[in-house]
């Protein structure tokens, strides 16, 4: 039982890190120790597992997807997700600066926590690092879409979310940003809105179970390239997760409805001496202590 409650509680980091622009729910599971065996438990919910349920052998098909497992992890991120979103959501509208410091804080550190489960540091990990921090950067400086409420463009926006929630570095959140939709799936969960809840799920169940394949075969066959690369997404992210930043917005007329602001970039700066920025400064050193201390509880990512 203590076990479960563990992965249940590292499920609730997940979903938490995943409502905040910037931050993965990839590199909670990476730096807790269970990454590896949530893509290969991801990647078992196929047709052996579909064959054994037609048959009425649950039991068979419960332990072919390590289903005790998977169960507690989606439930803690489930929980986590409805759960804080509006607190999050009020956070960052109100105290952006100091929730982003704090979770700028917990990604730096989790570079060198992810960076050191690479066994052998050589010229091509080096190299994927430095592809995986200018990918995650490029994508931090396009300029955001405008919101779109199609069917077809939700279930999009659910595959190419929940494949970037999933590796580390690269946030679901963010991705939705630079897609227009953040702010009305986050509405959305906050109002149990199915009408764009449900097409954005099918777009999370294919997406996760088509690229759970992928990454699964990959991580096995070029661990260090791969992790080399997840860490370059991680570095890289800082860029959009830095606390010091105006959000840059215009006006969208629409007809019908009133008036709504959108993001279209971000303006950098470095903040001057100031108490405001001393308390950034020592948030950022909470998310690190954090971070730190939630890998120690979950004994290492060694594991």
């Amino acid at each position: 039982m203590p076990q479960y409650l563990s992965l249940f509680l590292k499920g609730l980091a997940m979903g938490a890190a995943n409502v905040v622009p910037g931050v993965s729910g990839g590199t909670v599971a990476l730096v807790t120790g269970i990454y590896e065996r949530l893509i290969n438990a991801l990647k078992r919910c196929d047709i052996t597992a579909l064959k054994h349920v037609l048959r009425a052998d649950v039991k068979a098909a419960w332990s072919h997807i390590d289903g005790a497992f998977l169960s507690a992890i989606l439930l803690g991120v489930g929980a986590s997700i409805f759960s804080l979103a509006k607190i999050l959501e009020y956070l960052l509208a109100e105290h952006e600066t100091l929730t982003m410091s704090f979770f700028f804080g917990l990604i730096l550190v989790s570079v060198f926590s992810v960076g050191r489960t690479v066994r052998a540091w050589g010229p091509g990990s080096v190299m994927m690092l430095l592809l995986g921090a200018g990918i995650a950067i490029g994508i931090a400086l396009l300029a955001p879409a405008s919101e779109n409420a199609g069917f077809g463009y939700l279930i999009l926006c659910g595959v190419v979310a929940i494949c970037s929630m999933i590796l580390p570095g690269l946030s679901g959140s963010f991705i939705l940003i630079m897609m227009g939709n953040y702010a009305l799936v986050l509405g959305a969960v906050g109002d149990l809105n199915l009408a764009v809840l449900l097409p954005v799920a099918i777009g999370c169940v294919v997406g996760l179970l088509a690229f759970s394949h992928f990454l699964a075969w990959v991580y096995g066959r070029h661990h260090d390239q791969t992790v080399a690369l997840m860490t370059g997404f991680i570095l890289g992210s800082l860029v959009v997760i830095w606390p010091f930043k105006n959000t840059l917005t215009t006006v969208l007329e629409r007809v019908g409805k009133p008036p709504k602001d959108i993001v279209t970039g971000y303006e950098w700066f470095v903040p001057a001496l100031s108490a405001e920025t001393l308390i950034a400064l020592a948030a950022a050193l909470l998310g690190g202590i954090g971070l730190w201390a939630v890998e120690r509880l979950a004994g290492g990512t060694s594991r």
